[in-house]
């Protein structure tokens, strides 16, 4: 499956913005999707994820109550809104997908074959 993520961009602290991931390719509700992101010199972390067909979906404690993820199985396409953007959420953002995570591996760059070029958001203070 091919990603592609997109909707990043500058915001205030306590802004909004909503990130898009479109798949293409496979059987897009086969696929668990997530989405990780990445600071200037830290690690890639988990943000979130939506189990295949969006039956579950699971956040990283940092985000959790801020925002969340959706998708569009008819559009493949899944969706993270953010809301009250912190300056500490600043980062490149990226979608991550594959068919044989079960939920307890969600949480790891290793367990994804699969991932779109980053979108970057940036929130000022």
């Amino acid at each position: 499956v091919q990603l592609q993520a997109s909707g990043g961009g500058l915001v205030q602290a306590g802004g909004s913005l909503r990130l898009a991931c479109a798949g293409s390719g496979r059987t897009f509700t086969d696929y668990v999707m997530a989405w990780f992101r990445q600071a200037p010199g830290k690690e890639r972390e988990f943000v979130g994820v939506s189990m295949r067909r969006g039956s579950t979906t699971s956040y990283a404690d940092s985000v959790k109550g801020r925002f969340t993820i959706s998708r569009d199985n008819a559009k493949n396409t899944v969706h993270l809104q953010m809301n009250r953007l912190e300056p500490e959420d600043t980062a490149v953002y990226y979608c991550a997908a594959d068919r044989s995570i079960i939920l307890s591996s969600v949480r790891y760059v290793a367990a994804y074959n699969y991932w779109g070029k980053g979108t970057q958001v940036t929130v000022s203070s």
